[in-house]
C-alpha cells in the first residue's frame, strides 16, 4: 500500500503527516520535514483542512480516517483520549480509571507516548494528578500552547 506524505506549518511549528488511501497513520512534529507528495489521497487533504480549521479556532473535533498500529490497551487509552473535551483536561489516573484500570496511570503515560497522531488524538490534554503538564512529544511548551489555544475559544 503506498504512503503519502504532507506537510502542515502551523504557529507551533511544521508538522509531518504520513498516511495512505485508508487513513492517516502518524503526525509528527519535525524540524525538517519532508516536501508534501503530489496527488494525496482524500485522508490526507481532509487531515490538512481539519488541522487548518483547528488552528483558525473553526474545529474542536477531529474526524479523519486513522489507521492505528498498537496494542489493544493502547488503543482503549487512544480511544478515551478522543472522548476528553476541548478545552479541557484529565489526569493520567482519570484515563486509568475510565478505561477500566485504575492503577495503569503509567501504562496510560506510556501510551499517550506512543500516540502516532498527536492533536487527531488529544494526547496534550493529559495532565499530571497534580494539574502540571508532564510529557509531550512535541515538548511541554507546544502542550502548554494548544491547551491555552483551546481555552481561549471555549
Amino acid at each position: 500500500m503506498q504512503k503519502y506524505t504532507a506537510c502542515y506549518w502551523s504557529e507551533i511549528g511544521p508538522f509531518e503527516i504520513v498516511g495512505t488511501h485508508k487513513g492517516l497513520f502518524t503526525i509528527t512534529f519535525n524540524k525538517n520535514p519532508l516536501v508534501t507528495d503530489h496527488n494525496l489521497p482524500a485522508s490526507m487533504t481532509e487531515c490538512l483542512r481539519q488541522l487548518e480549521e483547528y488552528f483558525k479556532g473553526q474545529r474542536q473535533k477531529f474526524d479523519v480516517p486513522l489507521v492505528l498500529e498498537g496494542t489493544d490497551f493502547q488503543k482503549a487509552v487512544w480511544r478515551q483520549l478522543q472522548k476528553i473535551p476541548f478545552g479541557q483536561t484529565a489526569s493520567y489516573g482519570d484515563v486509568a480509571r475510565a478505561i477500566d484500570r485504575p492503577r495503569a496511570y503509567r501504562a496510560v503515560g506510556n501510551a499517550n507516548n506512543k500516540n502516532p497522531v498527536p492533536l487527531i488524538i488529544p494526547c496534550h490534554r493529559v495532565i499530571g494528578s497534580d494539574g502540571k503538564l508532564a510529557g509531550f512529544g512535541g515538548g511541554i511548551w507546544r502542550k502548554q500552547w494548544l491547551l491555552d489555544h483551546e481555552k481561549s475559544l471555549l
